[in-house]
C-alpha cells in the first residue's frame, strides 16, 4: 500500500452523485466450488479470521463474493476503533472522497461525520443546496427518503444521500429538542471554489475561506492582492462553518499572518512524541486581522484559528468551535480502495488540545435568534385556523422580515393570513394568503438577506478593526 499526504478535515464526505456499482450478493443456484484454505500468514491472532472465512465460502447457503467478505472484514476492524474519523472507503468511495477536495462534484453539499452512533452535520457548503434549504450545523440527519441511518457509518449514509443533479432527497433531521423536519433538497453542482472577498464599505475586506482543499492558498493571496489594489485597510478572515481540508493548505495560510519561526501547530503520536511546525513565511501580512469562527469551525480551520490566536496575536471573534483535535492519514490499496485513519493528536501552539472542547473566541457575539430558525418546506401547505410547529416558525421568520403575523402561537388566523399576503404583494405573486411554494421561498430568501444585513459577528469584527485602524 501506499500512503496519502495527511488528511484534515471531518472526514471530507460531501453528499456527492458520483454513480456508484455496488456489489452484489449473487444468488443462484450453482454448487459451492471446493476452495483451497486460505495461506496462513506469521500472524497467529488472525486464524479466527481465516477460518471463518474458509468457512463461509464452503459452506454458506448462497454465493458468497470474495471481495464482500474482505471489504466486510476491514470494515469491522475500522468499526471496532470506535473513530468517527476513520474509515473504509472501496474503489468508488475513495475516487468520490478525492474529488470532493481537488474538483467540482455534485451532491446537496454538507459536510459530516459520525457522532454518538448518529449522523451530524458539521457544516453546509456555502452556496450549496444544503445551506440554501436550511441545513446547519449539528442538525442530526435520522433519515434519507424514509430509509433510517441508524447504525450506519458516515460512508454509508453519503451512499444514501447521493444522486444526480436535479434529482430531489428527503432528509429528516433532528435538530435541539424540536420536533424533527423534513428538509426536501435538489442537488446540484457544489461549486469549488473556496475564497469569498468583498470590500466592505469601511475599506474592511471580508474574506470568507469555506474549507482548505489543493487551490485555497492560491485563491486567499489572490483575493488578498485584489482587496489591496482597492485599498484595503484591514480584514476580517470569516472561518465560519468551515469543516476542514487539507493540513497542508491550513499550515499555508496561517503562514500567511504568522511571523517566521513562530509555531503553527504541533502534532502528537501514540508515544507522545511531538513535532512542531513552525511558519517559514519571510513576509507576514502587515494589516489588522480578526478572525470569525463559531461551532462549524472545524478541524483544520481550529488549526489556522488557534495559530493567529496564539502566535500573532490575533482576536477570534463569534462563537466557540466545533472541537476536532486529530489527524487522520489514509493508506491506499493497489486496486484503488483506501482506508483512514486517526494517527495523531494536534495541539495549538503553546500544546493545547482542542479536542471535545473548541477553541473559546476572544469576543463572544451571537447572531440574533432568527439566524437560527428551522427551515420550512415548501411543499407544506399552511392556511387559516392550521396549527403546527411550522406555522410558529413561519410566524417568526415574518417578523423577523417586517411583516407582523400578530401573535406568535403557531396558529394561522387572520393575521397571520395578512401578513402572508402582504409579502405576496411585495414579491408579486399571487395573493392568496397561503403559505406555501414560492411563498415560503421568498420568506426564506428575505431571512437569508436579512441575516447577511445584520451579521453581528461581521459588524463587532469590523468595530474593533476600526480602533485599531484609527
Amino acid at each position: 500500500m501506499k500512503k496519502f499526504p495527511f488528511i484534515m478535515g471531518i472526514f471530507l464526505i460531501v453528499f456527492l452523485t458520483a454513480g456508484i456499482t455496488t456489489i452484489a450478493l449473487t444468488f443462484g443456484d450453482e454448487k459451492v466450488e471446493s476452495l483451497a484454505p486460505v495461506e496462513k500468514t506469521e500472524h497467529a491472532e488472525f486464524q479466527k479470521l481465516y477460518d471463518t472465512y474458509d468457512t463461509l465460502k464452503k459452506n454458506f447457503y448462497k454465493d458468497v463474493d470474495d471481495n464482500e467478505l474482505v471489504d466486510g472484514a476491514i470494515n469491522g476492524m475500522i468499526q471496532a476503533l470506535d473513530d468517527p474519523y476513520s474509515t473504509y472507503m472501496d474503489e468508488e468511495e475513495a475516487k468520490s472522497f478525492n474529488e470532493s477536495i481537488s474538483s467540482s462534484f455534485e451532491g446537496i453539499g454538507a459536510e459530516i461525520q459520525e457522532h454518538d452512533k448518529q449522523i451530524m452535520v458539521v457544516s453546509p457548503i456555502k452556496g450549496a443546496p444544503a445551506e440554501k434549504a436550511g441545513v446547519k450545523p449539528n442538525d442530526i440527519i435520522l433519515s434519507v427518503d424514509g430509509d433510517s441511518l441508524e447504525g450506519l457509518s458516515s460512508t454509508e449514509a453519503v451512499m444514501k444521500i447521493r444522486g444526480k443533479k436535479g434529482t430531489k432527497v428527503e432528509l429528516m433531521i433532528s435538530r435541539g429538542t424540536s420536533e424533527p423536519l423534513k428538509v426536501t433538497i435538489v442537488r446540484d453542482t457544489i461549486p469549488i471554489e473556496t475564497v469569498y472577498a468583498e470590500l466592505l464599505p469601511s475599506k474592511i475586506a471580508k474574506i470568507q475561506v469555506t474549507s482548505f482543499s489543493d487551490n485555497t492558498t492560491e485563491e486567499l493571496k489572490t483575493a488578498l492582492s485584489e482587496m489591496e489594489e482597492k485599498g484595503m485597510k484591514g480584514v476580517i478572515l470569516d472561518l465560519r462553518g468551515n469543516p476542514g481540508g487539507l493540513l497542508s493548505k491550513a499550515q499555508e495560510i496561517a503562514s500567511i499572518f504568522v511571523p517566521k519561526g513562530e509555531n503553527i501547530y504541533q502534532v502528537e503520536n501514540r508515544a507522545g512524541q511531538k513535532e512542531i511546525t513552525k511558519s517559514d513565511n519571510k513576509t507576514v501580512f502587515d494589516k489588522p486581522v480578526v478572525v470569525l469562527i463559531d461551532g462549524g469551525s472545524a478541524s483544520a480551520s481550529e488549526i489556522v484559528a488557534a495559530a493567529v490566536s496564539e502566535s500573532a496575536d490575533i482576536q477570534l471573534v463569534g462563537e466557540k468551535s466545533f472541537g476536532k483535535g486529530t489527524v487522520q492519514t489514509a493508506d491506499e490499496y493497489d486496486d484503488g480502495s483506501n482506508f483512514k485513519f486517526t494517527a495523531y493528536k494536534w495541539l495549538t501552539p503553546d500544546g493545547n488540545w482542542i479536542h471535545g472542547k473548541g477553541i473559546e473566541p476572544d469576543v463572544k457575539v451571537s447572531l440574533p435568534k432568527y439566524a437560527s430558525l428551522a427551515y420550512i418546506s415548501p411543499d407544506k401547505k399552511m392556511k387559516e385556523s392550521d396549527t403546527s410547529t411550522e406555522i410558529k416558525t413561519a410566524e417568526q421568520m415574518l417578523e423577523a422580515t417586517g411583516f407582523d403575523p400578530g401573535k406568535v402561537d403557531g396558529f394561522y388566523d387572520e393575521a397571520t393570513k395578512t401578513a402572508v399576503s402582504d409579502l405576496q404583494k411585495e414579491k408579486k405573486l399571487e395573493v392568496t394568503g397561503v403559505l406555501e411554494g414560492e411563498t415560503t421561498i421568498a420568506l426564506m430568501e428575505m431571512l437569508r438577506e436579512k441575516i447577511l444585513a445584520n451579521d453581528t459577528q461581521v459588524k463587532k469584527a469590523e468595530s474593533i478593526l476600526e480602533k485599531e485602524i484609527n
